[in-house]
């Protein structure tokens, strides 16, 4: 390592420590305190990132492969050439072992349909129905007895139930 010492203003001495080599992996520049121009990012970003889905056969694929990694390193070599984590392995095995094929499907994510019995359908269908007409039922009866009292004070007379009236 060298020093090099620098003649301040006022006769004070400082030391600047130039670097014996530079990290590995980087070039050296001419200006070691200067840094090496980044590469321009890519500008292309997709609007949202798809969720990845892999099928039954993959899985088993990916299984047999996990399976027969014996040597230290290669399962890790395999998980990062498939771009898996370990804990993919971890919930597929739980899923094999549990001997349903249905498990290794991808399951469609968001709220389940439910099975809805066609007897409730129709029960619901009905009560509304019922409430409908029952609030139809209320004006009418309001109606009638708004008539009647107009009548009673304008004294024009109902017609009676032989007439075919409903009084």
């Amino acid at each position: 390592m060298r020093a090099e010492k620098i003649n301040a203003p006022q006769g004070i001495t400082i030391a600047r420590r130039a670097p014996s080599r530079p990290w590995v992996g980087t070039s050296r520049t001419a200006d070691p305190h200067r840094a090496a121009p980044a590469a321009a990012p890519d500008p292309e970003v997709p609007a949202k990132a798809a969720r990845r889905r892999f099928t039954a056969d993959d899985k088993r694929r990916i299984l047999k492969l996990a399976d027969a990694c014996t040597e230290p390193g290669s399962l890790g070599a395999l998980l990062r050439r498939e771009g898996l984590y370990s804990s993919n392995l971890t919930a597929w095995r739980r899923q094999r072992d549990a001997g349903t094929l249905s498990a290794l499907t991808p399951k469609k994510r968001g709220r389940k349909a439910t099975g809805r019995d066609p007897l409730l359908i129709e029960n619901e269908k009905l009560r509304k129905e019922n409430a409908r007409l029952t609030m139809r039922l209320r004006h009418t009866e309001l109606i009638i007895d708004v008539q009647k009292k107009v009548s009673q004070m304008l004294g024009i007379p109902l017609a009676t139930s032989e007439e075919g009236g409903s009084d």
